[in-house]
């Protein structure tokens, strides 16, 4: 059975990137590095990661990442 939640953000990642608040994923991550003190070596948990904006940036950035969020097996 889907839940409500599914049928409601089904498309919405084609979208999500292009939202205005999505433009601050740099900023945030300067604030994520500042808080755990740009340790190369923490271990990072992205819990509800979507699209894996802050994710993708952190390990850009040369951090170990892990982003889960809910999975659709089709």
């Amino acid at each position: 059975m889907t839940q409500w939640y599914e049928k409601l953000f089904e498309n919405y990642s084609n979208k999500y990137e292009a939202e205005s608040f999505t433009q601050g994923t740099s900023g945030e991550c300067d604030f994520i590095e500042k808080e755990i003190k740009s340790d190369k070596l923490a271990r990072i948990l992205d819990i509800g990661c979507g699209t894996g904006r802050h994710s993708i940036e952190l390990a850009k950035r040369g951090y170990s990442v892990l982003g889960i969020d809910l999975f659709q097996n089709d």
